[in-house]
């Protein structure tokens, strides 16, 4: 099948990727773009918004990544801590003074950033529309005592992360997630990607397909435990997240709404030091902090190996085999759309997709793209 865009001849091997993964039916829709110093040398796409194959994924196709959204948030909580505004060290109830209650009146920032905070989920009872009010949910999460001792271990906060860092943002600057990351990070930097899509995009939104759903007994596990709490709390639907309320919703952890060429402008300010299309945002310093582990072993929500920075994964093989060792930082979106900020090579490579893979995180798809890139990546040091 053939893709449309752009791909540099370095990378051929990763446009023909994902053209075979489109003819075998294995993606249905899909793009991918990687920069190197915040140049575009692959912009392609290809493929369906829809199963019946009638709409075609276009170069302005929106689709929700899912957990992608979480570094964006992060991006933003960065650029306050590069202008003097925020301190990763700080206790959040420094800035937000009613964070204190039930024992958490010592969590810093980090802690929220890092996932070892102790608040991954909301107490029951909750459901999924709940979180939609941003601020009203924001304050359940403030009420609410930690799950475990804050700073000891990681638990993914999977659907409340925008929420936390979204609140610190809105005391600080007074302006919410959505809003505060459209003018300061998507608009400025001409990126099309959403924290709360606005009406007038959701036509070019491909919805997402479900992957195939695990055969497990929820009932059957520990009621008790991080991940069933974290996890069903409240529990996630797949079709909701094609819902035009859940797109306009402003949830931080997991409804950005954008695509490959959107997440890589975006996030090459990390890989590229800083300054994309000459314009500085960053500066080296707070790109390190990203690189400062907070946490490493099994993750108390996903029962997984993994490495946590400030906002995003750090490397694990176990994990995530294909992203590669060194200041590299990374994270997926359930059904495998990822995207990986290699300081060290200055490449961002995203990926983004609507036909979810099963698992929590990353998917073979990805692996096999992130392999193409970063082999001829190598190959070119070599030659």
């Amino acid at each position: 099948m053939t893709t449309s865009g752009f791909c540099a001849d370095q990378f051929a091997s990763v446009r023909e990727e994902l053209a075979n993964q489109l003819a075998a039916g294995e993606e249905l829709g899909a793009a991918i773009c990687v920069t190197v110093d915040g140049e575009p040398v692959v912009d392609i796409w290809g493929g369906y918004r829809d199963i019946e194959h009638t709409v075609p994924w276009t170069e302005d196709t929106l689709v929700n990544v899912f957990s992608i959204s979480k570094t964006m948030t992060a991006l933003s909580a960065l650029l306050l801590v590069d202008r003097g505004e925020l301190d990763v060290r700080q206790r959040v109830a420094h800035y937000w003074p009613e964070f204190a209650a039930n024992g958490k009146g010592d969590i810093e920032i980090r802690q929220l950033l890092g996932h070892t905070s102790g608040v991954s989920g909301w107490e029951q009872p909750i459901e999924l529309a709940d979180i939609y009010d941003t601020e009203a949910a924001s304050a359940r999460l403030a009420a609410q005592a930690p799950w475990w001792a804050p700073g000891t271990a990681s638990g993914y906060h999977a659907l409340n992360y925008g929420h936390l860092v979204g609140e610190v943002i809105r005391r600080i600057t007074g302006r919410g997630l959505g809003q505060f990351f459209a003018e300061e990070l998507a608009e400025p930097l001409a990126a099309d990607f959403h924290i709360g899509t606005a009406p007038e995009h959701h036509h070019r939104i491909a919805p997402l397909v479900p992957p195939p759903m695990l055969e497990f007994d929820m009932a059957s596990l520990d009621q008790t435990s991080i991940l069933v709490k974290t996890l069903t709390s409240p529990l996630l639907d797949f079709q909701e997240a094609n819902s035009a309320a859940w797109r306009q919703a402003e949830i931080g952890a997991v409804n950005g709404h954008g695509n490959a060429r959107s997440v890589a402008q975006i996030q090459s300010l990390v890989s590229s030091g800083g300054t994309v299309d000459g314009r500085k945002m960053l500066s080296e310093k707070t790109i390190e902090l990203i690189f400062e582990q907070q946490s490493d072993g099994p993750d108390l929500a996903l029962l997984l190996p993994l490495r946590f920075g400030l906002g995003y994964g750090l490397p694990q093989r176990q994990t995530a085999p294909e992203v590669p060792d060194g200041r590299v930082c990374w994270w997926a979106g359930l059904g495998g759309a990822i995207v990986v900020n290699d300081f060290d090579r200055r490449i961002t490579f995203a990926y983004t997709m609507n036909k979810m893979a099963p698992g929590l995180i990353g998917s073979a798809r990805a692996d096999a793209y992130l392999r193409a890139v970063f082999t001829a990546v190598d190959a070119e040091v070599g030659a």
